[in-house]
């Protein structure tokens, strides 16, 4: 009987599950995982909603875009964009968080006004930075006041991809910092008091305790900050628009191009699970490193 009994609870507390369980899986369905199906449909397809309708093309839409150069410049402009803003990312928020986990004066005020950014519209930081870096912007002012030649940040190949860097730096900033902050304050303060008895330096702490103390912590942030870059549009569209010559043009702005520009949706489906498969990757290669180690 008592058997009979627990079988039976086991068998409501299982439909219970399911029940409470069920208004997120359907939406996790109609919200996620329809869309990546019908994503990568479509990338087999041509045709637009506005013509006569959508054709099977089979692969042509991958075999295009190995043969297209725009694409694989594309590529190059976006992994040089997310190498470039997730390592100051990690490392710049890092050092913030360890200073500002000590008693220091202002501490509260520094905090907040380090984490600002973090809950600043893109667009709008995007609008201020391109004042910023206009040819008769503040920064070519600043230039000229120790004498050197303006700028061209925005009209130049070499210099308008290191202002979205900048911004991306920027505005992810804050938000690392305080999950560092969180990941610091989850150490136990007793590993730090052993090591100083036993002679350590505050290098040597941070070397020892620290780093891996945070590792969960900075393969978190490390993963979020490759993903923010990834899919960074805000940037691209409101201070360069893929210029100068294609060199600040990223795989989410081409795909909005392809797609709303030239109503090419197949094309531009192929290369948006070109960059689902990039960001699958990138975690995966994240996740294994901080296994192995």
């Amino acid at each position: 009987m008592a058997k009979l009994y627990s079988r039976v609870r086991s068998d409501n507390e299982e439909v219970a599950a399911w029940i409470f369980l069920t208004p997120a899986l359907i939406f996790l369905g109609v919200f996620l995982l329809y869309p990546i199906a019908y994503l990568f449909y479509l990338s087999f397809t041509t045709g637009s909603f506005t013509s006569s309708g959508i054709q099977w093309i089979g692969l042509r839409n991958y075999w295009r875009l190995l043969l297209t150069p725009d694409f694989w410049q594309v590529l190059v402009n976006t992994t040089y964009f997310t190498i470039a803003t997730v390592i100051p990312s990690l490392v710049i928020p890092l050092g913030l968080a360890v200073l500002l986990n000590r008693s220091i004066s202002l501490r509260g005020l520094l905090r907040s006004a380090y984490f600002l950014p973090s809950i600043t519209s893109l667009v709008a930081a995007g609008l201020g930075f391109r004042w910023l870096f206009q040819t008769e912007g503040a920064v070519n002012g600043l230039l000229n006041i120790f004498g050197l030649a303006p700028i061209p940040w925005l009209g130049s190949t070499v210099w308008a991809m290191p202002v979205l860097i900048l911004l991306s730096i920027w505005k992810q900033l804050g938000f690392n910092m305080v999950v560092f902050l969180a990941g610091l304050q989850a150490i136990p303060p007793s590993r730090y008091e052993a090591a100083e008895l036993d002679g350590a330096n505050d290098w040597q702490q941070f070397r020892h305790i620290t780093l891996p103390g945070l590792r969960p912590t900075i393969v978190f942030a490390a993963i979020t900050t490759a993903i923010f870059t990834l899919r960074s549009f805000e940037q691209v569209y409101v201070i360069t628009g893929g210029g100068p010559l294609n060199s600040t043009n990223l795989l989410v702005y081409y795909i909005y191009q392809e797609a709303f520009g030239q109503f090419d949706f197949g094309y531009a489906a192929a290369a948006a699970t070109v960059l689902l498969a990039l960001a699958l990757i990138l975690v995966y290669l994240q996740l294994q490193t901080w296994e192995d180690n």
